[in-house]
């Protein structure tokens, strides 16, 4: 076959860009496998711990001993089919749904504050009752600023252009101000951190950055008595002197350092925790990884920060193989959300950090979070297919 005719053969499958040179094309491959592979073992590790830890309270509500198992299975199982989706679906074409998923997610938060549908548990108003489920909009504000911002910053970083400040800044603001007010501060700070990341490699200038981030310093310090609520300030406290009140707010970071000191080096078995009985309150959600490395020990832990290591190395490389700027930062986006909640949720686990509410992503139970979570892989997935090099289409003679 000659050059011409191998060449030729190749277009046919080739997509071609029109932000890139009018002589190149790019190839679809398949998916990064890789992250396929990670993100599957993590769902299935967090079936196994979901199982662990809700029996005895299934045993105690009088359940079947898997009636958690199962709820988070089919949300499962409709995440899946949505990562499937988004693989193929072109990320390109997700510009044109940027305003509408917008209006839809400040449409949710607004039913949450000002309707009867808001739910309100353990203090937090940040459930939508809809009867048969529930839903937590704050988990659709992480693609939301992924898919914002990387439009904002693809072509150019100018964060006091007047076209940025009232169609992405402002509509964001409002975002984080709704989250805030549930109150859901860990995942204010997450989406912020997010944004920062995603500004800096844009090649923002830092300039304005650390002008705004020294004001917005200088004003957190000043009124954070005002800003954090109560229970915020208590975190804080009981963070770094837990045995001040053993019995009382304390309890969960006490009862979660025992699980790790129980757990060893090899841990007690799987289904061999104590913790789970009782001692530990939300062991299935934000505090599920304190079950892991009671039942698996610093093996078990080792192996699942590997996971997300893993993920963060293969996500990063999708996006500097990206033949696009959105492509890049899109995946940047969602790599660091994914990223720094999971490193988020293991360090309160370990009291690195003041307990917050944020769960461990694909392994903690909750329907919402892991639906949105694996429809990001999803775009991920379809931004790692277009990572081709160029094929020349014409020579010169």
């Amino acid at each position: 076959m000659s050059y011409h005719e191998y060449n030729s053969s190749i277009r046919q499958g080739a997509r071609h860009d029109g932000s890139n040179s009018k002589n190149s094309d790019y190839i679809l491959s398949a998916p990064d496998k890789p992250v396929l592979i990670i993100v599957t073992f993590l769902v299935i590790i967090g079936f196994l711990a979901i199982f662990s830890a809700t029996a005895p309270k299934c045993m105690r509500e009088g359940v079947p001993l898997i009636s958690y198992l199962l709820k988070q299975a089919v949300f499962a199982v409709a995440g899946f089919f949505l990562m499937a989706f988004f693989s193929k679906f072109d990320y390109h074409k997700l510009e044109k749904y940027n305003t509408k998923f917008l209006w839809i997610v400040l449409a949710l938060l607004c039913l949450i504050q000002f309707t009867p549908m808001g739910m309100e548990i353990n203090g937090a108003r940040r459930w939508l009752n809809l009867g048969v489920m529930q839903l937590q909009p704050s988990e659709f504000a992480k693609p939301l600023f992924c898919m914002l911002l990387a439009t904002a910053f693809k072509n150019k970083v100018n964060i006091m252009d007047t076209n940025f400040i009232c169609k992405v800044a402002v509509p964001l603001l409002v975002v984080l101000f709704l989250v805030y007010k549930q109150p859901n501060l860990s995942m204010v700070l997450i989406l912020l951190a997010t944004g920062l990341a995603m500004y800096i490699a844009a090649s923002g200038s830092l300039l304005p950055l650390g002008i705004g981030l020294g004001i917005m310093g200088l004003g957190i310090v000043s009124y954070i008595p005002k800003l954090l609520h109560g229970y915020q300030m208590d975190r804080i406290n009981i963070w770094l002197n837990p045995g001040s009140d053993a019995q009382g707010k304390g309890y969960n970071i006490i009862q979660s350092l025992i699980a790790f000191a129980s757990g060893g080096f090899s841990g007690t078995g799987y289904g061999g925790s104590i913790q789970k009985q009782a001692y530990l309150p939300e062991c299935h959600t934000d505090f599920i990884f304190s079950i892991i490395a009671e039942e698996f020990g610093f093996l078990g832990c080792f192996f699942v920060i590997g996971l997300f290591t893993a993920f963060v190395h293969r996500g990063l490389r999708i996006a500097r193989r990206c033949p696009d700027m959105y492509g890049k930062l899109l995946a940047i986006g969602i790599v660091f959300i994914i990223g720094a909640q999971a490193f988020l949720n293991m360090a309160v686990a370990s009291s690195l950090f003041p307990v917050t509410g944020v769960t461990l992503p694909f392994i903690s139970y909750g329907g919402t979070s892991i639906v949105v979570f694996l429809s990001m892989i999803g775009i991920l997935l379809n931004i790692s297919r277009q990572r081709i090099k160029k094929i020349r289409t014409e020579i010169n003679e």
